[in-house]
């Protein structure tokens, strides 16, 4: 059993060393820091915690393992192992390498068995429903690929791929509209190029559907300035009525300290979402800058008095600390549990 184990092992590193560039440099975002140095760290740590799990030092021993030389040979000895994979991190091994291959309808019956062990991952899901549309003759993201992209974002809303994909789908379906509002937040977070190419897109589609283009991108926030988007919980928007015209505070104020702000904005419920720059010019005190400050606290409150001290019956969103300067813009969502 030792040396069974030690081969899955050994099989599933030498796949990872094989495929893990390409699957972290995989098409379309290059603009996901974060996503992509977790992905790296796991293959950094993979082989090693799956030695904790099944593998020993003898069982390890190199006459006793067939290392495969090529992408080729080690997709056919994981094939006759995958029944013995420990989790989810080997069908994600053998299903990347099948799309490497260009085996595209093995990579998404392995995406599929992959989810079967990892169903609220967002970044499986989010590869399994791009497998399925390349697995598809017209390169189309049926419903079961639709429903994989929504569970990716119900996880991680700001999960890139998933929002890019389902906007690719919306526009399949004929809905440009929908389309153009999945994509738009986007265009906050990647970087300049691609965000030029995105909003070419957007505006596309926004024509498609009798809306005007976006305006003009804001010019940077100056030192010291925080740029914040607001945006309703669609769940929460769904279930809940609210006055258009019932006011809305962008608010940044000292974390740890008193609850007066440093800088606010005043906005209605009709502006949202609304993308807007806090700075020294919103303070409601001379004396209290927030660009003296090196951390603060950001939320949005719905106020039913119109009363910029928080009451009862308020609405907030849940608050965001954040050190000074910021270099990127801060996200706050109201009604999300």
């Amino acid at each position: 059993m030792q040396g069974s184990a030690a081969l899955v092992f050994a099989l599933i590193a030498a796949t990872a060393t094989l495929v893990a560039l390409g699957f972290v440099l995989r098409p379309l975002w290059r603009a996901r820091p974060r996503s992509a140095a977790a992905l790296l760290a796991g293959f950094s740590v993979l082989a090693a915690v799956l030695y904790h799990l099944v593998g020993t030092p003898v069982a390890l021993d190199a006459a006793m393992v067939e290392r495969p030389d090529t992408l080729e040979e080690a997709v056919a000895q994981l094939e006759r192992k995958r029944d013995e994979f420990p989790d989810h991190e080997g069908w994600v091994m053998l299903a990347t390498a099948y799309g490497r291959l260009g085996k595209a309808a093995q990579a998404r019956d392995a995406w599929r068995e992959a989810l079967k062990r990892a169903p609220d991952n967002a970044d499986v899901l989010a590869a399994a429903a791009e497998a399925r549309a390349q697995a598809d003759a017209q390169r189309g993201f049926d419903a079961e690929a639709v429903g994989y992209l929504q569970r990716a974002l119900k996880a991680d809303p700001r999960h890139q791929r998933a929002r890019f994909f389902l906007g690719i789908a919306l526009r399949q379906q004929g809905k440009p509209a929908e389309a153009a509002r999945t994509w738009e937040p986007l265009l906050a977070e990647i970087d300049a190029g691609n965000a030029v190419t995105l909003r070419a897109e957007i505006d596309a589609a926004r024509i498609d559907a009798g809306l005007p283009a976006l305006p003009d991108a804001p010019p940077p926030a100056a030192a010291g300035a925080l740029t914040v988007q607001v945006a309703l919980d669609p769940d929460f928007a769904a279930r809940v009525r609210l006055r258009g015209d019932a006011t809305v505070f962008v608010i940044a104020r000292a974390p740890d300290g008193p609850p007066m702000p440093v800088a606010v904005e005043k906005h209605t419920v009709a502006d949202l979402p609304l993308r807007i720059t806090l700075d020294d010019a919103d303070g409601p005190m001379p004396t209290a800058k927030l660009s003296a400050l090196r951390e603060v606290e950001v939320i949005a409150r719905i106020s039913a008095s119109g009363n910029p001290m928080r009451q009862d019956g308020d609405l907030e969103s849940k608050p965001v600390r954040v050190a000074l300067p910021a270099n990127a813009p801060i996200e706050l969502t109201l009604g999300a549990q």
